[in-house]
């Protein structure tokens, strides 16, 4: 199965394609901003043969984009350094 063939499929075809589970698909599908595992993405990659950037794009957080902020922290590190 691939993006390129034009016609619509159904969830259900793309979870028994992939074995992911139909509501985690339906949830990606439906609910921005949900997190997924590297797992899934790399399932739907293979199911529609198609590279990531096809799947996914990145959308910066408004939060982000008013203040300025690229979610970088400076000062210490987690670790502790």
């Amino acid at each position: 199965m691939s993006f390129s063939t034009g016609r619509r499929i159904t969830l259900d075809e793309v979870a028994g394609g992939t074995g992911i589970h139909r509501v985690t698909l339906s949830k990606l599908g439906s609910q921005k901003g949900y997190n997924c595992t590297t797992d899934i993405l790399d399932r739907l990659c293979k199911f529609f043969n198609c590279p990531i950037e096809q799947l996914v794009e990145y959308v910066p957080d408004e939060a982000a984009q008013t203040t300025g902020n690229s979610g970088n922290q400076t000062g210490s590190s987690a670790a502790g350094t």
